[in-house]
């Protein structure tokens, strides 16, 4: 069911790591270091996860011979917790509120707050960096031999969640009304006006189910369940004979004709096609949904302008982690080496081509920038705080299981490494004092780029990068582009 480790660059000959190992030592992380503000409340909310983790041989063994097993460290570094985001009439100009709060970019903004954090030990010559000196002036490069491994308790919104769904002679699923083939649900934006109980919520990336069995065997790594149940109302999809959707059709979800199992319908995300696209079919069954196409999250009443998770890695996955502003500092992107997707609905097939896939057209691409063969792994482990499985735990209590409306940042950086937020802000935030220093998020736009610029000022302007010699826009926020 789950990939066995595999090859993740030239100073790796033979991985020391599995996708379980690297899901516990998350989850592990998330009960022992993030703090009892902004979890779920027990038996009534749910969220989800998503991590970087470091790994670094160790350095008696980061020179080891061509076939010689490495022993490698695993830390995480920074991780996110969320389910919501803005719309877009909420959204800032000025930078200080986080206009998309899923946990996987929570988790990439706060990697890059911890890659400030390195890049400040570098330029003071401290040796414990993750960074070397480049060969270019005033630029820095990873250290041999560290990698880094994105983890997500679910697969990403968006691209990533059309899955396909087979049906089994013991496994059937069941019928449903024509209400959901013609009103799929939308997911809330997060927006404070909106009453809790009128909202509906898109996925998350591919939805969680009440009753889930991982079977063996099962092509592309496929999760099934017995009742789909992605949207607080939790409807099921509609029972659809394979025999009655044509092949060519089925090419469009899967890729490929599936071989022994029936494919009744796909999981289905709440992401609408950006303006452009061609947009899905709306037909019944596997050919609901055009696959490889951009999506933005979708909010209820205030729609947003946030790009689904899947097109959101997708992006990293070709110009890397680090974001505009580090790149001045950097001699190549910093790309993932791994994706690793906790227990939940899932297929390998889908997830390459999300990330990897719909990108082998791209061009024109900068020096040193291009798509990455990224290593996609799946653990089987489920996050305790995941909806499945709060879902299990209350078995039959009152009142309705809600996503958690605030969002854990974590990095692994000496000061103010926690941050939790709620509809952008710090929790707690005022509107009165939504425009003080104190109602920023560590990883907004606005504090991400004062701590560029403090680094900056930490380091000789002679030995600052051809980029920025000379240039200005480092000493005003509106006159540099926040990306």
């Amino acid at each position: 069911m789950w990939e066995t480790p595999t090859l993740l660059g030239s100073a790796l000959t033979q991985t020391m790591w599995t996708a379980d190992e690297i899901a516990r030592l998350c989850y592990e992380h998330y009960q022992t270091r993030l703090p009892k503000q902004g979890k779920p409340e027990p038996n009534r909310e749910w969220t989800l996860l998503a991590a970087v983790v470091k790994i670094q041989p160790a350095i008696d063994q980061a020179c080891g011979g061509a076939n010689k097993p490495v022993q490698v460290t695993k830390e995480v570094v920074s991780m996110g917790t969320g389910t919501k985001c803005i719309g877009q009439s909420k959204m800032r100009k000025s930078g200080d509120i986080l206009n998309d709060s899923h946990a996987e970019v929570i988790a990439r903004r706060s990697f890059q707050r911890y890659l400030l954090h390195q890049l400040h030990l570098a330029a003071a010559l401290k040796e414990n960096s993750i960074f070397v000196p480049g060969t270019q002036r005033g630029l820095w490069k990873l250290r041999q031999g560290i990698l880094f491994v994105f983890f997500s308790s679910h697969t990403p919104c968006g691209d990533a969640s059309i899955i396909p769904m087979l049906e089994f002679e013991d496994q059937p699923c069941c019928p449903v009304s024509r209400r959901w083939a013609s009103k799929p649900s939308e997911e809330a934006s997060g927006n404070p006006e909106t009453p809790e109980d009128e909202k509906n919520y898109e996925d998350l990336g591919s939805p969680v189910t009440k009753k889930m069995r991982l079977e063996p065997g099962i092509p592309d790594g496929v999760a099934h369940c017995q009742s789909l149940d992605n949207q607080e109302s939790g409807p099921v999809p509609p029972t659809v004979s394979s025999s009655d959707v044509p092949t060519q059709e089925l090419a469009t979800v899967t890729g490929r004709a599936p071989s022994g199992a029936k494919v009744v319908d796909v999981y289905r995300t709440g992401a609408k096609c950006v303006p452009g696209e061609a947009g899905d079919s709306g037909k019944p069954g596997a050919a609901y949904h055009q696959v490889g196409l951009l999506r933005v999250k979708p909010g209820r009443g205030d729609r947003t302008r946030s790009m689904s998770c899947s097109d959101k890695l997708a992006r990293w996955n070709v110009l890397g982690c680090q974001g505009a502003l580090l790149m001045h500092l950097l001699e190549e992107p910093l790309y993932l080496s791994a994706v690793v997707i906790g227990r939940c609905p899932y297929s390998q097939e889908a997830m390459r081509r999300a990330l990897t896939g719909r990108c082998q057209n791209v061009s024109a691409l900068p020096k040193g920038f291009g798509v990455q063969e990224v290593t996609i792994q799946q653990s089987g482990l489920l996050f305790e705080q995941s909806r499945g499985a709060v879902q299990a735990k209350r078995a039959d209590s009152p009142g309705r299981l809600v996503p958690c409306g605030a969002a854990i940042s974590w990095s692994a950086v000496p000061e103010q490494p926690l941050d939790v937020t709620a509809n952008g802000f710090p929790q707690g935030t005022t509107r009165k004092a939504i425009r003080c220093l104190q109602a920023r998020s560590q990883i907004s736009k606005v504090e991400l780029f004062r701590s560029f610029q403090k680094l900056l000022s930490s380091i000789s302007e002679d030995k600052w990068p051809d980029s920025l010699r000379g240039h200005r826009e480092t000493q005003a926020f509106d006159a540099y582009p926040l990306t």
